[in-house]
């Protein structure tokens, strides 16, 4: 499952459903998709996410890394989080609900 972050204040974000799932729950979210937060939600969910991320809960997760490459560096939660730090912080900036939806 793929899961697609929306807001009007920025291009939309698409992840794979695990790494969104463990997002939503980090921003204080449950993990229901297809979901939305009001525009006055936005700013507390994105400091709550940042808040997760700096306490250490974004270490590298084993499962997500290549199978078939055995020298890549698993990646952390923190770096996949990125683009969708972006998409909350423009939506803060413009006042902007956020949006999530899967894709099968």
């Amino acid at each position: 499952m793929l899961v697609t972050f929306s807001t009007p204040a920025h291009g939309d974000v698409t992840m794979f459903g695990d790494v969104a799932l463990q997002l939503l729950k980090m921003m204080g979210r449950d993990d229901t998709v297809p979901s939305a937060m009001y525009a006055e939600d936005v700013q507390a969910a994105l400091e709550r996410l940042q808040r997760a991320l700096d306490s250490g809960q974004s270490e590298p997760d084993p499962d997500m890394a290549e199978e078939d490459e055995d020298d890549a560096e698993p990646v952390s939660t923190s770096r996949r989080a990125l683009p969708l730090i972006e998409l909350l912080e423009a939506a803060v900036r413009d006042n902007s609900a956020v949006m999530w939806e899967s894709n099968k």
